[in-house]
Protein backbone atom coordinates (compact mmCIF):
# COMPACT_ATOMS: atom_id res chain seq x y z
CA UNK A 1 0.00 0.00 0.00
CA UNK A 2 1.83 3.53 -0.82
CA UNK A 3 -0.27 6.32 0.07
CA UNK A 4 1.68 9.56 -0.45
CA UNK A 5 0.83 12.58 0.93
CA UNK A 6 2.72 16.21 1.83
CA UNK A 7 2.93 18.54 4.66
CA UNK A 8 -0.03 20.69 3.64
CA UNK A 9 -2.92 17.27 2.69
CA UNK A 10 -1.57 16.55 6.61
CA UNK A 11 -2.20 19.70 8.10
CA UNK A 12 -5.52 19.80 5.95
CA UNK A 13 -6.20 16.10 7.29
CA UNK A 14 -5.53 17.10 11.09
CA UNK A 15 -7.33 20.02 10.90
CA UNK A 16 -10.45 18.00 9.52
CA UNK A 17 -10.21 15.31 12.24
CA UNK A 18 -9.91 17.63 14.96
CA UNK A 19 -13.29 19.39 14.28
CA UNK A 20 -14.58 16.54 13.55
CA UNK A 21 -13.73 14.50 16.30
CA UNK A 22 -13.13 16.93 18.48
CA UNK A 23 -15.06 20.03 17.98
CA UNK A 24 -11.76 22.43 18.32
CA UNK A 25 -9.64 23.78 15.79
CA UNK A 26 -6.12 22.73 15.61
CA UNK A 27 -4.04 26.04 15.32
CA UNK A 28 -0.49 24.92 14.73
CA UNK A 29 1.52 22.72 12.68
CA UNK A 30 1.05 18.84 11.34
CA UNK A 31 4.13 18.10 9.79
CA UNK A 32 5.72 14.36 8.54
CA UNK A 33 8.83 12.94 10.00
CA UNK A 34 10.48 10.25 8.15
CA UNK A 35 12.26 9.58 11.18
CA UNK A 36 10.03 8.37 13.06
CA UNK A 37 10.22 4.25 13.11
CA UNK A 38 9.22 3.14 16.52
CA UNK A 39 6.24 5.86 17.39
CA UNK A 40 3.25 7.02 15.33
CA UNK A 41 3.58 10.21 15.81
CA UNK A 42 4.77 12.39 18.57
CA UNK A 43 3.52 15.83 20.02
CA UNK A 44 5.51 18.95 21.33
CA UNK A 45 4.24 20.93 24.35
CA UNK A 46 6.19 23.78 23.77
CA UNK A 47 5.39 24.44 20.75
CA UNK A 48 2.13 22.30 20.28
CA UNK A 49 3.46 21.05 16.70
CA UNK A 50 2.50 17.52 16.17
CA UNK A 51 4.82 15.06 13.94
CA UNK A 52 3.18 12.32 12.24
CA UNK A 53 5.18 8.90 10.86
CA UNK A 54 5.12 8.34 7.01
CA UNK A 55 5.75 4.87 7.43
CA UNK A 56 2.58 4.17 9.14
CA UNK A 57 0.42 5.95 6.33
CA UNK A 58 2.49 3.90 3.89
CA UNK A 59 2.12 0.74 5.92
CA UNK A 60 -1.07 0.23 7.24
CA UNK A 61 -3.32 3.01 5.53
CA UNK A 62 -5.14 6.19 6.25
CA UNK A 63 -7.76 4.41 8.64
CA UNK A 64 -5.07 3.80 11.38
CA UNK A 65 -3.02 7.01 10.13
CA UNK A 66 -6.61 8.60 11.57
CA UNK A 67 -6.34 6.75 14.65
CA UNK A 68 -2.79 8.16 15.49
CA UNK A 69 -3.46 11.39 14.97
CA UNK A 70 -6.63 11.37 16.68
CA UNK A 71 -4.29 10.15 19.38
CA UNK A 72 -1.91 13.37 19.28
CA UNK A 73 -4.61 15.53 19.05
CA UNK A 74 -6.29 14.23 22.60
CA UNK A 75 -2.83 15.28 23.67
CA UNK A 76 -2.91 18.33 21.86
CA UNK A 77 -6.21 19.43 23.12
CA UNK A 78 -5.80 18.03 26.25
CA UNK A 79 -2.55 20.00 26.66
CA UNK A 80 -4.29 23.27 25.36
CA UNK A 81 -7.12 23.05 28.25
CA UNK A 82 -4.58 22.52 31.33
CA UNK A 83 -5.96 19.17 31.38
CA UNK A 84 -4.41 15.56 32.18
CA UNK A 85 -2.42 14.78 28.54
CA UNK A 86 -0.04 12.24 29.54
CA UNK A 87 -0.91 8.66 28.48
CA UNK A 88 -1.41 7.85 32.43
CA UNK A 89 -3.90 10.55 32.88
CA UNK A 90 -7.74 9.44 33.30
CA UNK A 91 -8.38 12.42 31.03
CA UNK A 92 -6.73 11.58 28.24
CA UNK A 93 -7.48 7.95 27.99
CA UNK A 94 -11.31 8.57 28.75
CA UNK A 95 -11.02 11.04 25.51
CA UNK A 96 -9.07 8.54 23.39
CA UNK A 97 -11.65 6.06 24.16
CA UNK A 98 -14.17 8.55 23.32
CA UNK A 99 -13.02 10.18 19.47
CA UNK A 100 -11.46 5.81 18.87
CA UNK A 101 -7.59 7.06 18.92
CA UNK A 102 -5.68 4.40 19.00
CA UNK A 103 -3.02 3.42 22.36
CA UNK A 104 -0.53 1.91 20.52
CA UNK A 105 0.58 2.10 16.71
CA UNK A 106 1.60 -1.24 14.94
CA UNK A 107 5.02 -2.25 14.70
CA UNK A 108 6.38 -1.42 10.74
CA UNK A 109 7.00 -4.54 9.28
CA UNK A 110 10.51 -4.06 8.62
CA UNK A 111 10.96 -3.81 12.58
CA UNK A 112 8.88 -6.97 12.96
CA UNK A 113 11.14 -8.65 11.14
CA UNK A 114 14.18 -7.48 12.74
CA UNK A 115 12.84 -8.32 16.37
CA UNK A 116 11.76 -11.29 15.34
CA UNK A 117 15.40 -12.33 14.09
CA UNK A 118 17.19 -15.98 15.74
CA UNK A 119 19.42 -15.76 18.57
CA UNK A 120 23.45 -15.10 17.09
CA UNK A 121 24.64 -16.09 20.69
CA UNK A 122 24.39 -17.92 24.02
CA UNK A 123 25.76 -16.72 27.17
CA UNK A 124 26.26 -20.38 28.85
CA UNK A 125 27.41 -20.84 32.76
CA UNK A 126 30.85 -22.91 33.04
CA UNK A 127 28.84 -24.45 36.71
CA UNK A 128 25.09 -25.02 36.38
CA UNK A 129 25.35 -25.15 32.14
CA UNK A 130 22.09 -22.30 32.45
CA UNK A 131 22.20 -20.77 28.37
CA UNK A 132 20.69 -17.48 28.18
CA UNK A 133 19.84 -16.15 24.54
CA UNK A 134 21.35 -13.23 23.08
CA UNK A 135 21.19 -10.91 19.49
CA UNK A 136 23.96 -9.09 20.30
CA UNK A 137 27.29 -9.69 21.31
CA UNK A 138 28.54 -8.68 24.81
CA UNK A 139 31.58 -9.30 27.01
CA UNK A 140 30.81 -12.10 29.46
CA UNK A 141 33.16 -11.30 31.78
CA UNK A 142 30.79 -8.26 32.56
CA UNK A 143 28.31 -10.87 33.95
CA UNK A 144 27.07 -13.71 35.91
CA UNK A 145 25.26 -16.34 35.94
CA UNK A 146 21.18 -15.20 37.32
CA UNK A 147 21.10 -19.01 39.07
CA UNK A 148 24.37 -19.99 40.30
CA UNK A 149 26.41 -16.93 40.44
CA UNK A 150 28.75 -19.09 37.95
CA UNK A 151 30.98 -17.55 35.59
CA UNK A 152 29.81 -16.99 32.01
CA UNK A 153 31.26 -17.78 28.34
CA UNK A 154 30.25 -16.75 24.73
CA UNK A 155 29.59 -18.97 22.71
CA UNK A 156 27.67 -18.99 18.97
CA UNK A 157 23.98 -20.38 18.86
Amino acid sequence: MTIKMNDDELQRWVERVSLESFGRPFLHKATFNGRLKATGGRYFTKSHHIEISPHQLEAFGAEETEKIIKHELCHYHLHIMKRGYQHRDADFKKLLAYVGGSRYCQTLPERAAKAAAPYKYKLVCRSCGTEYPRKRRLDPARYACGKCRGKLFLKNA
